[in-house]
Order: structure tokens, then sequence, then C-alpha cells
């Protein structure tokens, strides 16, 4: 019998989401753009790639019986490996790393060689990291021109730029990480650059804190800025102000997170080979310049077993999986083609890898316990302790029989006489994104986004998807209904929901009922057992406050996190956490419903505004304390005009009881210019358009002292996934949808 026969069968568990996503996503298009292979073929063509790297170590190896293990261990969804890996091997492109991180040095020439290598990682498929730490800070002397030197966000600028143009192996754009040191002294603008939404889009940021600044933060005493290039200092800052700042501007809009250099680099496993700077676009994977780490995830959901007649995790089988998928990934280093030489020799001389887990809130689903209790947590270092001493032992296993990775000597590992490693990292919790759509499984270590949706597929029908165990539970329980799956997620949780058994509704929490200090502490539980780093959101509700930002920040801190990213809902465009609802409660959508009537008497203000085409009269009606509607009238013009006035005030009308914020419409016509501009005691008015954004810019965005409002923020159309119009999620440091498995960034 052929192999195909003996390996493609149907695999048992894909389900009709799975399948949609890898045709969408993964599986291998002729020059037309028609799908040209089964998910079994795409596993299979990864299996036979991966599995020739035994040759490089036993010239008598048998590739088919290792082929075949790794088809299995695919196809049974108990591991699978980054997406680049699904995408690329066997294929032309080759490139099956998923994490770079680049230096960025203090030239010309060497900023644009890293613009370079960056966007051939992105072509390959990979997201790049980069600490722009050693560029000198903005106006400083340029020595060989003369000139004064821009500073790092500028240069940031031009990175995003060029990723805008290429796309990760023909099919998104890459996604980077821009780190800068606390005591760098641009550290303001740095915290400040993603203000003007609609630049550096295709960045994450994290300000690089120190031990140092954290202490002086507690002291409330000031610390020094250090100039990169001449290592002296050039001033101060008081340390509780700037982490005050963070604070404020990751309240704001989600941006920038926090990495824990010294933290990270107490742990650097290869310190003689230099000093971690930066991390991948999502966090997880802190790596030196010019170094690349493969990734992969094991599907907890496939070890439980009754033990007793109670469900227990099957820890037997769970390492024999973790063997064979530290096996898969070290082969993974020897079978990638690598976009650069320098990256190729560095990670050959470290050969990190990063395993995981993805399904942990299923996990724990099947084991009814609920993710907000200490149980939870004491599950997750269990299972990361065992994760992580296994994984060790089979690196070490690997060593024995394929040698130590090159850089041994320089690394913690080099005075341990009894064994050696094979690499120089073994585990890492990663963005799981489309891989648990595929594998069937919540994401990663997050909560469960929601145990019910509603997913739109052609012409608009609507297609419930329900969480397989919630399902399972539900109809042994006796309680499903096709109505109370619509119900949950129309609401978003069962949390009071009195058709639900009270202790089943203490086990299926989601993500919207977990308290942000619980949050914190699951991602310290499984940081304590983790070599690189872990990939987590904190959600916290909308009405959290910078306090509450603070108090994770600290707390991570505290219990040794290696870096912590905060989402408030609703503080940026790409609002989420709202299910199925036309503005049901916690979604942020406030406004009338579709077909409710419009009340009667809605309060407002007029403002009169003196433009080039005569005094403009602004009239905004308000709803719940936001813009409702518009009404704008131009005295002493021509009907012309004045008709294309209202106009205006219709259309803002219309796109404000659509639930489009205010701040878009003011981006949208801010700065028109028209024939006739007028200088007014707010500045040059361009236009009739530029004059309404300049009353709505001083109602609702601006106080007096020019600082941004508190303002409530609705729900926008940048909810919805580009490709699918479904909720977007925000998870793992991503903004992803749960239905197509479309990600931003990673």
């Amino acid at each position: 019998m052929s192999r195909k026969k003996e390996t493609n069968e149907p695999i048992n568990f894909i389900s009709k989401n799975s399948r949609t996503v890898l045709e969408r996503r993964y599986l291998k298009k002729d020059k037309s753009g028609q799908i040209c292979e089964s998910p079994e073929d795409m596993f299979q063509r990864v299996a036979a790639h991966i599995a020739q790297a035994e040759k490089n170590y036993d010239k008598k190896a048998d590739i088919k019986a290792i082929e075949d293990q790794f088809y299995r261990l695919m196809t049974e969804f108990k591991f699978l490996p980054n997406s680049p890996t699904l995408m690329n091997a066997g294929r032309e492109l080759g490139q099956l790393a998923a994490c770079f991180v680049l230096p960025v040095e203090d030239s010309i020439n060497d900023i644009f060689e890293a613009v370079k290598n960056a966007a051939t990682i992105h072509k390959s498929g990979g997201g790049t990291g980069f600490s722009f730490s050693r560029l000198r800070p903005e106006n400083s002397r340029v020595g060989s021109t003369g000139g004064v030197a821009s500073g790092p966000v500028s240069f940031m600028k031009i990175f995003n730029t060029a990723t805008e143009q290429v796309k990760q192996g023909g099919t998104r754009r890459g996604a980077n990480m821009a780190v800068l040191r606390v005591d760098h002294p641009d550290i303001i603008s740095f915290i400040k650059c993603k203000n003007n939404k609609r630049e550096l889009n295709n960045f994450n940021i994290s300000v690089g804190v120190t031990d140092k600044f954290m202490a002086a933060v507690q002291d409330d005493a000031e610390y020094d800025l250090i100039d990169p290039c001449t290592k002296e200092a050039t001033g101060k800052l008081n340390a509780m102000s700037v982490y005050q700042e963070l604070v404020t501007q990751a309240w704001s809009t989600g941006d920038p997170g926090i990495i824990f250099l010294d933290e990270i680099n107490r742990y650097n496993t290869t310190p003689g080979v230099g000093e971690i700077e930066s991390t991948n676009p999502c966090g997880e994977q802190p790596l030196l310049p010019m170094e690349a780490c493969n990734l992969g995830s094991i599907n907890l959901t496939r070890f439980v077993i009754k033990k007793n007649g109670e469900p227990a995790i099957d820890y037997m089988s769970l390492k024999e999986t973790i063997h064979l998928s530290v096996r898969f990934l070290d082969n993974t280093i020897d079978m990638s083609r690598y976009p650069i030489d320098e990256i190729d020799q560095m990670v050959k001389s470290n050969r990190k890898i990063g395993l995981g887990i993805m399904g942990f809130a299923d996990l724990l689903f099947m084991l009814n316990l609920p993710y907000d209790s200490k149980d939870a947590i004491d599950t997750a270092e269990q299972i990361m302790s065992f994760l992580q001493k296994e994984s060790h032992a089979a690196s070490c296993a690997l060593a024995k029989t394929r040698g130590n990775f090159l850089n041994f000597e320089q690394s913690i590992y080099k005075d341990s006489k009894d064994w050696g490693m094979r690499n120089a990292t073994t585990t890492t919790i990663a963005p799981t994104g489309t891989l648990s759509i595929i594998a069937g499984c919540s994401s990663g270590i997050e909560p469960a986004f929601a145990l019910s949706f509603v997913r739109t597929v052609m012409d608009n029908d609507k297609l419930l998807e329900v969480n397989p165990v919630f399902e399972k539970i539900s109809k042994a329980e006796g309680f499903y209904s096709e109505e109370l799956m619509e119900q949950i997620a129309e609401n978003g949780t069962v949390k009071g929901n009195s058709q639900i058994p009270v202790a089943l509704r203490k086990v299926f929490v989601t993500a919207h009922d977990i308290k942000p200090e619980v949050h914190i502490r699951m991602q310290a539980a499984f940081q304590r057992h983790t070599d690189n780093a872990v990939s987590k959101t904190v959600n916290l509700p909308r009405d959290a406050t910078r306090e509450d930002v603070k108090y994770i920040y600290d707390q991570a801190f505290k219990l040794k996190c290696k870096g912590v990213t905060i989402y408030r809902d609703g503080s940026i465009e790409n609002q989420v956490l709202s299910i199925a609802g036309k503005g049901s409660k916690g979604n942020g959508n406030d406004f009338l419903s579709a077909g409710q009537k419009r009340p009667d008497i809605l309060e407002g203000f007029t403002q009169k505004i003196k433009t080039g085409m005569g005094y403009l009269y602004v009239t905004v009606s308000e709803f719940n304390n936001r813009p409702f509607e518009l009404f704008a009238t131009i005295g002493k013009s021509g009907k012309s005009t004045m008709a294309k006035t209202e106009a205006i005030g219709r259309l803002i009308s219309l796109a404000l009881r659509s639930g489009v914020e205010v701040e878009e419409i003011i981006d949208q016509i801010k700065g028109i210019r028209g024939e006739h501009a007028v200088f007014t005691e707010g500045g040059l008015v361009h236009s009739i358009p530029d004059a309404i954004a300049k009353v709505l810019e001083k109602r609702y965005l601006v106080n007096g002292d020019g600082n941004i409002k508190k303002h409530s923020v609705n729900k926008l159309k940048s909810d919805l996934c580009p490709e699918c119009d479904q909720t977007l999620a925000f998870e793992e440091g991503c903004m992803k949808c749960h239905a197509c498995g479309f990600t931003k960034c990673s």
C-alpha cells in the first residue's frame, strides 16, 4: 500500500470552521488561485518535509516512520507548528520560522539595511521586532554632516511604510514590535507616538523598563536619561511622571505595552552571546539581534481521560507528545530556509524553539474548574512545570545523539557536566489565533472569548457557533436549545442565566467575567515555568481607571512577568467584547437600536463660528452624552452653499447614528481647504467642513488645557473583521477574528 493511502485518510477531528480557515489561509493554490491540496495533503506535505532532517543525524533513519508519527501528531490535533511551517514546508518559499529580531544601529546605512532585512522577512511570512534604543535622540548632532538627528520615532515611520508595501507570503502585511528603553532621551515622544491613529499601524510598541526605573518609581525619584551614543546622562525625568504617562497612554489607546528588560536578561540562556533588547511582535519571544525562533503549541484538550470516574490529565500521553513535538521543532530548524545568512548562522548556533500550549480554557471546562479559581492557577503551574521539565528532558535526549547547540559554552548550561542541551530554549506561550481554530479549541492560555457566537456566512445566512465543550455538557445535562445558545451569543456570558445550573455558571466563565488581577496571576503562573515569555492580554472593563492599569503593571513587575499588555474595552477604534447584539449591554453601543423610536426631546448645543462664506451655525443634539445628530446652516450665502452645508450635516448625522466615532468624522473633514480661509480665535478656518470639525473637536476631544477628554466610545464598523465582518477579539496581544482566522499582528 502506498504511503499516501496509509496516511491521507480523512481527518477525524476537523470542523467546518477549521476547514474554512485552512482553505482561506494555508492550503496550496495554483496560479489561478484555485485550491490544489486538501487539509490531509497539507499535513502530509509538512510531515514529509520536516522528517527529512532525520537524515542529518542517522543515515539509516526510518524516515517514513517518523513522517507518519509527525502526520498523526498534527492530524489528531495534539500539536500544531506555527503558521509559516504549515504554509511553507515542502514549498518553494521554505521559510518556517515565525519570530525574528533585527538590530537597528545608529547610522543611515545600518538603518536602511534593517528596513531591507525586515521587508525580506515579512515577504517570507515572519514578524519582526526591533530595539530603536541605539539611535541618537531627536535634535542631537550628526557628526558626519553637521546636521541634527530626527530621532527613533521618525525612523519607525519609515519601517512602518515599508511594511505597508510588503505582504507576508503574498497574503497579508507583516507585523512589527518597536522597543525603546525607558532611559532613552526620546522616551516621552515614543510613549505618545501612536496617538495619531493613522500612523505606525503596523507596529506594536513596548517600553523597555529597567529595575532601576521601577525603583525610582517606588521612591517617586528622578532618573537619568542616557544618550545611547555617548553613554552619558543628558537629563533627568521624574520616574513616577513617566510611569503615569505610560499608564495613561495604555489606558487610552492600548499602547504601549511594557517589557521588563532586566527580568528578560536574568533568564537569557546565552548571555555570552549577547544581551536581549527586543521581542517579536506579540512579546512572547525575546530574542538576540539577528535571531529567529520557530514555535508550536500542544492542544491540551486531547489529553483528558477519566480516572476513578472523574476527568483527569493524561500525563503519560502528554509526555510522549512533548518529546515528539520537541523533535519536530528541532528538525524544523534544519529544514527552514532562512532569508538572511546571519540569521541562519545565529539560529543554528542557539537552536531556540518555543513549545507552548493551546486549549487551556477548554481544558478547565473539561476538568470542571473555573478559570478564575485558585485550582485553575494551580493547574496552570502543574501543566507548565511538567511541559518545561519534559521539553528540557527531550532536548537533553536529542543532544546525546545530535550534539549540543553550538553556543553551549556561552550559555547558562555550560557547567552542567552530566547532561547537554540541544536547544538554548524550549518553551514559549505564543498566540495561537488560527491554529486554535484549526484545532477546534480555545486560544493559548486565554479564557474563552465566548461560549456562543453568531457567524455570518454567504448570502447573510447566520451560523451559530457553540463552544464544543459547553455544547456537549449542555446536551448531556438536558438544557441545550438553539434559542438558549442564541441568547448566550447575544449577552456574551452565562452569568445570571437561570436556565443554566449554578455550578456550571461558575465553571463556564468567559473573558468578560474574569477580573484583571486573575489575568495577571494566571500569566505569572505560566511564566514561572517558561524559558521565553508569555503572550497574554489583561482585559479590563470599559470603566477601568488609570489606577487599575497601574495596579496591573505593578503586579506584573512584582510577580516577575517578562512583560504585560493590557486592553481596556472600548479604548481604541477596534472595540471588542461585543458578541451578537445590536446594543446589548456591555458592548458599548448605547445608541438607538434598529427600529427603536427616536426620543422626542434631545438636549444639545449650538455654536456660531466664522467662515469665509459667512457665519456658520452648528447645532449638535446629544444622546447619552454623545453627539447623535448635527445640523449646519450658513448665513447670508447662496442657495448652493446652503444646500451643501445642509447635506454635510445630514451625512454627519447619519454617520453618528450609525455608531461612527466622532474622532473619525473629525479626521475625515478637518483641514479640508476651500477658496476663502479666515482667521478666528481658534485659528485658521479653511472651509465649512473644517469649521464643523473645529466645533466637534473643541466639544468632544480636548479640554481647555489642550488635553484629550475622557469620553465614551461607541461601536465602530472597525470592530469587525475586514475579511468576514465578524466581531474581532483582543487576545494574546493580537486583534483576531474567531470566525475566519484573520489576525492583525501575528
